[in-house]
């Protein structure tokens, strides 16, 4: 038996059940996010409000910056994230206990947005920082396309599935969501225990921040994930889909479930891809050519007017995605020590959060101001201006060629 097929069976247990738990968390969202949307819009029809859900899912990002990381780094990562998708679960159970005669209101929803984005804001830093501790160095860039291929599973058959559930009553979505979650949390539990993370020593202000001064160290890193957030921020056309679903290609809550899956089999696929065959060389200038793509995808998806042909750009989109996410994803946490992990986390969470939600309330703001239409087309020219403007910028990352270097 060869060592690299030794490493994978000695480490398959914990990193089938983490898939797994990524698979239960990500169907749970995707679920609600689907539902939420549809219900906001059917409440108000206001594309605005689309917006404000996004923002306040994003505003706990910046409100608890300093502490995501810092309690990832500093407790049992295991038990941050079980915590934080234990949560999930009892938002999950309240818009249950809503929908079944309390009632939903508009309140209600963004108040619910504002403890889910808090819930995924410490969540996610635990949980990233937790992945290489469970495979070896020479497995984690497979392991994070592996990881991804999760989330993309279910980001595909999950939001058809709320879509084709909300169909029938809301009770139908949010109950299997609350289960997911507690699936989840108990897989997370059931993870070998870590050491105990380094006492962290010095002001505990320079504990807190020493994330964002590490990520601003390494130009590479930091035009990594600051090129992801400016050009998701302007590309995203996620929070008014239920626009596109009901208003401009005519569909019901299935074509808005099908519509939010379609770029998760362009993800999925490419992760599959990835994880057979990783990408070794010229990392840099892939990952610019795919930023460029979803550019061009998002302008085609806004000029559509056919449901199918939009769904197959949003294929094309979540495929670039993916490519630049495993890229990024993987040299950022293999270029960061152990003990930092969960505060670098924590700053890449945050940029990843300012491109989805805040990302959504650009969208939402944008499209009130000029029409839902043209706001998507500005939004992927604007993102074909921040891929020319960052390869100027950051031309040792363009440039780059390995995925990882030895860290001096």
């Amino acid at each position: 038996m060869s060592t690299h097929a030794k490493l994978l069976l000695r480490h398959q247990r914990p990193f089938i059940k983490f898939w797994f738990a990524r698979v239960f968390t990500a169907s749970g969202f995707q679920m609600l996010a689907v539902a939420i949307g549809w219900h906001m819009y059917e409440l108000t029809g206001s594309v605005l409000d689309l917006g404000l859900v996004g923002l306040a899912e994003f505003f706990p990002r910046l409100l608890f910056i300093l502490w995501t990381g810092h309690v990832a780094d500093r407790f049992d990562r295991r038990r941050v994230a079980a915590l934080c998708q234990g949560l999930q679960g009892l938002i999950a159970l309240s818009l249950v206990l809503g929908a079944g005669g309390l009632g939903i209101t508009r309140e209600m929803i963004f108040v619910l947005a504002f403890l889910l984005g808090t819930a995924r804001a410490f969540e996610g830093p635990a949980t990233q920082a937790l992945l290489p501790s469970l495979v070896p160095t020479q497995l984690f860039p497979a392991a994070v396309a592996a990881s991804s291929s999760a989330m993309q599973a279910a980001t595909i058959v999950a939001p058809a599935l709320g879509g084709l559930l909300f169909a029938i009553g809301p009770l139908w979505v949010y109950g299997p969501v609350a289960l997911l979650f507690a699936l989840a949390c108990s897989l997370m539990l059931s993870l070998p225990k870590r050491p105990a993370p380094p006492k962290q020593t010095g002001p505990a202000m320079d504990n807190l921040l020493a994330g964002m001064r590490f990520i601003r160290s390494r130009p590479d890193i930091f035009g990594a994930i600051s090129l992801d957030m400016f050009a998701v921020l302007l590309g995203g056309a996620t929070a008014l889909l239920p626009v596109f679903a009901k208003d401009i290609l005519l569909t019901g809550p299935w074509g808005l479930g099908l519509l939010r899956s379609a770029p998760a089999v362009g993800a999925l696929l490419m992760s599959l891809w990835l994880a057979r065959y990783p990408i070794n060389k010229k990392v840099g200038r892939v990952m610019f050519a795919a930023v460029g793509v979803f550019g061009v995808a998002t302008i085609a998806f806004g000029l559509s007017t056919s449901f199918w042909f939009s769904m197959g750009v949003l294929v094309v989109l979540g495929a670039a995605d993916m490519i630049s996410m495993v890229i990024r994803g993987a040299f950022v946490q293999l270029e960061t020590p152990d003990a930092m992990r969960g505060r670098v986390s924590a700053v890449n969470g945050l940029f990843i959060g300012a491109s989805n939600q805040l990302g959504e309330f650009e969208s939402g703001l944008t499209a009130h101001w000029f029409g839902t239409v043209p706001a998507v087309v500005i939004g992927g020219v604007g993102t074909l201006v921040v891929t020319a403007t960052w390869m100027k910028l950051f031309p040792t990352l363009a440039n780059r060629d390995q995925l990882h270097r030895d860290l001096n």
